[in-house]
């Protein structure tokens, strides 16, 4: 193809290149567009129903993901000798653990976060994280617990004391070890509730929230630009003048 003195002639190998390569980096930035747009909604969502005043846990289905976040307020006893904590959480660069406290209802039992606390000065050493088991009711939001990308080892954890310390939650396997079936979702004990450890519940998405996803698509899109750019230069060739 000639355009005045430019002809473009792309060699063979690099338009496969370009045509296997354009694809790819286009979808990933649709792709970080896409997590953006789903973060941005619980963002919103979690904003939308932070202040809205609190209903019945009994009244209403925890495992529905349409009641994400939703205030709620809760009556039992928590069960002081099965606490769980979560491992590999970290606040502020420090490790630590989220503290699960099953909360024995009525009908059912439901797992509380009741905060973040630091490792200790070892692995061996647990925190004291010892609880009242007198009737309470308290406060929180529905939600689901901080997940890895990949989840290994026994979701029961390597040590059988307790508080037991967990990689990630599976509710079913957790529920075995209780002995009594837990309902599908935690309640983020609300900041001002007694006998919590730190709580700032704002979805904080480990660390890579809306911005940060919006800021990858920009640089998987120039990246397809810079390709196309550098496609069409190498490709082109100044054709010689005429006597």
């Amino acid at each position: 193809m000639r355009l005045g003195s430019w002809r473009f002639c792309p060699s063979r190998a690099s338009t496969i290149a370009v045509l296997l390569l354009l694809p790819v980096l286009l979808a990933l930035g649709c792709w970080q567009l896409d997590r953006a747009a789903q973060k941005a909604e619980l963002q919103t969502s979690f904003a939308k129903r932070f202040a809205q005043p609190p209903v019945d846990l009994a009244g209403i289905d925890p495992a529905d993901s349409s009641n994400r976040y939703l205030h709620v307020v809760a009556s039992g006893r928590y069960d002081g000798a099965h606490q769980i904590l979560l491992d590999n959480q970290v606040h502020d660069g420090q490790p630590g653990y989220q503290v699960l406290t099953p909360l024995r209802m009525a009908e059912n039992t439901i797992l509380i976060d009741r905060g973040w606390v630091p490792l200790g000065e070892s692995r061996q050493v647990l925190p004291d994280i010892g609880v009242s088991t007198d009737d309470i009711t308290i406060g929180g939001w529905l939600a689901q617990p901080a997940s890895p990308g990949l989840r290994l080892g026994d979701a029961a954890g390597a040590d059988q004391r307790w508080p037991r310390v967990i990689p990630y939650v599976d509710y079913q396997r957790l529920s075995a070890i209780l002995g009594y079936p837990l309902q599908p979702a935690v309640i983020l004990l609300v900041p001002e509730a007694p006998e919590g450890y730190w709580r700032d519940w704002r979805p904080q998405f480990g660390g890579f929230g809306p911005e940060r996803h919006r800021g990858y698509a920009v640089q998987w899109f120039a990246l397809a630009v810079a390709l196309i750019i550098l496609y069409v230069f190498a490709s082109a060739r100044r054709l010689p003048r005429s006597e």
